[in-house]
C-alpha cells in the first residue's frame, strides 16, 4: 500500500512537471523520463484538437445540410493547406531539435524565423485565392448553386485566414523541436477552447451578437486560431524562450529556406499519400453500398481518435532523435525510438483487445443501423489485428522525420499504401470476392508491411548521418 502511494505521488509530481514544461533538453538522463515529459503534453494537445473537430461539426450540423456540405467541400481544399503545414512543421521540428541538441539556440532561432517567413509567403497565395475566388472554388468542388450562395463566405474566411492554421502548426512544431511541448499544448488549448466557446455564439447569435450561420463557424475558428498565434508569438519572443525571435532575425536567409523546402517536401508527400490512399479506399468501399461505406468511415474515426496517445509518443520520438543527433549521441537517439515504439505497442495492443471484444458497442455509439454496425465492427476487428505492428510503423516514421530524413518514410508510404495496399484491397474485395472484408484485410496487411519495412530500413542506420 505504501509503495503504491509513493508511486502515485511520484507519478503526479512528474505529470505536473510535464505540464509545466520545466525540462526542455533531453540529451541526458533517463530516456523513460524524457519520453514521459515530452509525450504527456503532446497527447493532451491532440485530445483538444480532436475535441475541437467534434464540437465544430456538431454545431454546424444544426444549421443546415448545405452548411455541413460547405464545411466538407472547404475542408477538401484546406487539406492542401494542412499538407503544406505538416510538411513545414516536420522540417521545423527536425532543424530546431538538431540545433538545440548541438547547443546552438541562436541557430535554432534563425531556422525558426526562416520557416515562419516561408510559411507567411505561402499562406498569402491561399489567402488571395480565398478572397478572390470563393464561389468558383466551391463550384469546382461540386457545390450546387444554392450551396455556393449560402456557404461561399465560410470558404472565403477560412482560406483568407489560412495563415492562422499554418502558423499554429509551424510554431508549435518549433516549440516541440526545442523540447517545449507544454507551450504547444497550452497554445492549442487556448485556441481551440476559444473556438468551442465562440462557435455557438457566432453561429446562432447571442444578445446583441447576430447569428452568422455557417459563416460564424469560420469566424470563430479564425479568431480562436488567431489568438493562439498571438500567444505563440508572445512566447517565442519572450526572454524565457529557448528559441527566441529577435529583430535581427527579420531578414531572409535563402540557403536555410532552401533546406527547409527540401526537408518539408517529404513531409508534404507523406500527408498527401496517406490522405489520397484513404480517399481511394473510401471509393472502393462505396462499391458495396452506403452501409459498408458508413461502417468503414465510423471505424476509421474511432481508430483515429484512439491513436492520439500514439501520435504523442511518435512526436516525442521525433524530438528525442533530433536533439540527440544534434548532441552527437546517435545511439541514445536509437534507444529512445525503440523504447517509444515498445510503449506504443503495449498501448495499441491493449486498445486492440478492447475493440475486438466490444467492437459493436463502440460503433453503435455513432449509428443504430444494423448493417452499419455490422460492417463497422468487422472493420474495427480486422484492422486492429495490425495494431501491434502499426505501433512500430508510426514511431519509426516520425523518428525518420525527426532526423530530417523525410524522404525515406515518403518512399515507404508510397510503396506500402499506393503500390501495395490499394491494389490488394481491390484484388481481395472485388476480384477475389471477399467483399468489404477484403478491404479491411488489405489495410491490416499493409500496416504490418509498412512496419516491417520501416524497421528494416531504420536498422540500417543511414538516418543517423542526415544533415539538416
Amino acid at each position: 500500500m505504501y509503495s503504491f502511494q509513493k508511486f502515485l505521488r511520484k507519478f503526479i509530481s512528474s505529470f505536473l512537471i510535464a505540464i509545466k514544461g520545466s525540462e526542455k533538453n533531453f540529451t541526458s538522463g533517463s530516456i523513460n523520463k524524457a519520453i514521459f515529459m515530452l509525450s504527456i503534453p503532446m497527447i493532451l494537445e491532440m485530445v483538444m484538437e480532436s475535441l475541437f473537430a467534434v464540437v465544430d461539426i456538431f454545431f454546424v450540423g444544426k444549421v443546415s445540410v448545405n452548411a455541413i456540405a460547405t464545411v466538407a467541400l472547404t475542408e477538401s481544399v484546406i487539406m492542401i493547406v494542412y499538407a503544406i503545414s505538416i510538411g513545414l512543421s516536420m522540417a521545423a521540428t527536425a532543424m530546431v531539435a538538431r540545433r538545440i541538441g548541438e547547443n546552438k539556440p541562436e541557430e535554432a532561432s534563425v531556422a525558426a524565423a526562416q520557416a515562419i517567413f516561408l510559411t507567411i509567403g505561402i499562406s498569402i497565395v491561399f489567402s488571395l485565392a480565398g478572397l478572390l475566388f470563393p464561389k468558383q472554388i466551391l463550384t469546382l468542388m461540386g457545390g450546387e448553386k444554392d450551396l455556393v450562395e449560402e456557404g461561399y463566405r465560410y470558404t472565403m474566411i477560412m482560406l483568407a485566414g489560412n495563415i492562422t492554421i499554418m502558423l499554429l502548426f509551424l510554431i508549435n512544431a518549433i516549440f516541440r523541436g526545442a523540447g517545449d511541448a507544454s507551450i504547444a499544448m497550452r497554445v492549442l488549448w487556448v485556441s481551440n477552447g476559444l473556438n468551442i466557446i465562440l462557435d455557438p455564439i457566432l453561429i446562432f447569435g447571442l444578445g446583441p451578437i447576430p447569428a452568422f450561420g455557417v459563416e460564424g463557424a469560420a469566424i470563430a475558428t479564425t479568431i480562436g486560431r488567431g489568438i493562439g498565434v498571438l500567444f505563440q508569438l508572445a512566447s517565442i519572443t519572450g526572454a524565457k524562450s529557448i528559441v527566441r525571435l529577435k529583430m535581427k532575425h527579420l531578414r531572409a536567409q535563402w540557403d536555410i529556406i532552401r533546406r527547409i523546402v527540401k526537408v518539408s517536401a517529404g513531409g508534404i508527400g507523406q500527408y498527401m499519400i496517406g490522405t489520397l490512399s484513404w480517399l481511394f479506399m473510401v471509393r472502393i468501399s462505396a462499391v458495396f453500398g452506403a452501409e459498408v461505406l458508413a461502417g468503414y468511415a465510423i471505424a476509421f474515426r474511432i481508430i483515429m481518435f484512439t491513436i492520439l496517445p500514439s501520435w504523442g509518443l511518435s512526436n516525442a520520438a521525433a524530438t528525442l532523435v533530433g536533439q540527440n543527433l544534434g548532441a552527437s549521441q546517435p545511439e541514445r537517439a536509437e534507444r529512445s525510438v525503440w523504447k517509444c515504439a515498445f510503449y506504443n505497442m503495449i498501448f495499441l495492443g491493449l486498445i486492440s483487445v478492447v475493440f475486438i471484444v466490444w467492437a459493436e458497442e463502440f460503433v453503435g455509439i455513432f449509428s443504430s443501423e444494423t448493417e452499419v454496425v455490422k460492417y463497422g465492427a468487422l472493420a474495427l476487428r480486422i484492422i486492429c489485428c495490425g495494431y501491434i505492428f502499426f505501433a512500430y510503423g508510426m514511431v519509426i516514421g516520425q523518428a525518420f522525420n525527426g532526423a530530417g530524413d523525410t524522404k525515406t518514410p515518403t518512399v515507404i508510404n508510397f510503396f506500402c499504401m499506393w503500390l501495395f495496399e490499394l491494389p490488394l484491397a481491390y484484388l481481395l474485395a472485388v476480384t477475389a470476392g471477399f467483399g468489404p472484408q477484403g478491404i479491411f484485410l488489405a489495410i491490416a496487411i499493409a500496416s504490418t508491411l509498412l512496419a516491417v519495412v520501416s524497421v528494416l530500413v531504420f536498422k540500417r542506420g543511414k538516418w543517423k548521418l542526415v544533415e539538416v
